[in-house]
């Protein structure tokens, strides 16, 4: 039965969006009290480390898409954040852009992260990726 419920979500899983996934990573990480990334980095870290001279520096892939100021238009921007994550509610989206600098994506890959950027600096926001 155990193996039965394990399909069921790994296919749940196999069916969500980016941002699902990002929200459902996050989610995990705050009931259980643990971090991705920190459980990812030692696994990555340990062949590079003999592998490779100190001074290589591997490219970030995993990024957090940040809003620094929601600048001048802010109804744009907050525009904006809802059509990157569609599950907040307008009054969820003012609160973001009105309390910057916040993170709008989490553990987003580097194409999504640049698109949510130029998206959100179109609308006037600054934004960083982390």
């Amino acid at each position: 039965m155990a193996k039965l419920k394990q399909e069921e979500l790994l296919k749940a899983v196999e069916e969500m969006s980016v941002l699902e996934l990002s929200e459902f990573v996050k989610a995990l990480e705050e009931k259980f009290g643990v971090s991705a990334a920190m459980m990812a980095a030692p696994a990555g870290g340990a062949g590079g480390a003999s592998a490779a001279p100190a001074e290589a520096v591997e490219e970030q892939t995993v990024f957090n898409v940040v809003i620094a100021s929601g600048g001048a238009n802010k109804i744009a921007v907050i525009k904006a954040v809802r059509e990157l994550v569609p599950t907040l509610g307008l009054a969820d989206a003012k609160a973001l852009v009105d309390t910057a600098p916040k993170e709008v994506l989490t553990a987003v890959n580097k194409k999504t992260a640049e698109e949510a950027k130029v998206k959100l600096t179109a609308a006037g926001a600054t934004v960083e990726l982390k």
